[in-house]
């Protein structure tokens, strides 16, 4: 054996370390934090949007009840509800509301009165445009179209009555000294935006006649009767509000009627129409 013997360098502590080290993981940094912050700010957008949805629906539903009770002299305290179809806020942000619907029951104007709903599409949120379309309907019940009818004259209006579709009343032919009962049965219609109310069929002494059988046997006498009634509303409602439409169902009448949508800006169209 030789004494000479190879001497080993002695390996690099620092070389170790190293190798060491990168056998080792890395330790992960946790995501949960930033999730929880992600959603949290999303959960306060759309809480803020909510917020501000709200606030603005709100601010919006009272400036049309407001607006509705000064345009047609309605009690401060009258109950009218008013919905807006899809978010308010976007309708705003675009300038127009796509879709609100006006209700209120019991609304007088001068012998009209009845329950009331309006809705109108496209209706400007600045009031500086016509609307793109507006509709209204007016329901009467047998009283408020007793009052109603009270304006025809000579008319037996509380007599009235409302058997679908037809309106019915009873009067007396005056012959010699002797009043002989007519039951009448009359159909609504609408002629040049008036109600119209037209008979169809008459009953005496429980028979039922027609006009031209009446007329027979009573003459001109008969024409009290057998004659259509007009009824003009004009004078209660906006110029730019038309009636179009009139039918009974079950116990109420039920009117149509169509708005000009640029009675938003004309005071022409605001104010009260007339009768001839």
């Amino acid at each position: 054996m030789s004494d000479a013997q190879q001497t080993q360098p002695l390996p690099d502590p620092r070389a170790q370390w190293v190798l060491s080290a990168s056998d080792e993981p890395r330790p992960r940094r946790r995501a949960w934090p930033w999730l929880v912050g992600l959603l949290l700010v999303v959960a306060l957008a759309v809480g803020a949007w909510f917020v501000g949805e709200w606030i603005a629906r709100d601010i919006v539903t009272k400036t049309i009840r407001q607006g509705a009770i000064t345009q047609l002299s309605l009690p401060a305290d009258q109950q009218i509800d008013v919905d807006i179809e899809g978010a308010v806020l976007p309708q705003l942000i675009a300038g127009t509301l796509d879709d609100v619907t006006v209700a209120s029951d019991d609304v007088t104007f001068g012998a009209l009165s009845g329950d009331v709903v309006v809705r109108a599409q496209g209706v400007p949120v600045r009031g500086d445009a016509a609307a793109r379309s507006a509709a209204a309907t007016i329901q009467l019940d047998t009283p408020e179209l007793q009052t109603l009818l009270e304006q025809i004259p000579d008319f037996p209006a509380a007599t009235v009555g409302l058997v679908e579709p037809n309106v019915t009343a009873s009067t007396e032919l005056q012959l010699f000294g002797a009043g002989i009962p007519i039951g009448i049965t009359l159909t609504p219609g609408v002629a040049d935006g008036d109600i119209t109310l037209s008979p169809v069929s008459l009953k005496l002494a429980g028979a039922e006649l027609t006009a031209s059988d009446l007329t027979e046997r009573f003459g001109d006498l008969a024409g009290v009767v057998v004659r259509d009634y007009d009824v003009c509303i004009r004078e209660y409602v906006p110029a730019g509000v038309t009636l179009t439409g009139i039918r009974v169902s079950g116990d109420r009448v039920i009117a149509d009627l169509d708005i000009d949508g640029a009675i938003i800006t004309d005071p022409a169209l605001q104010a009260n129409g007339t009768c001839a």
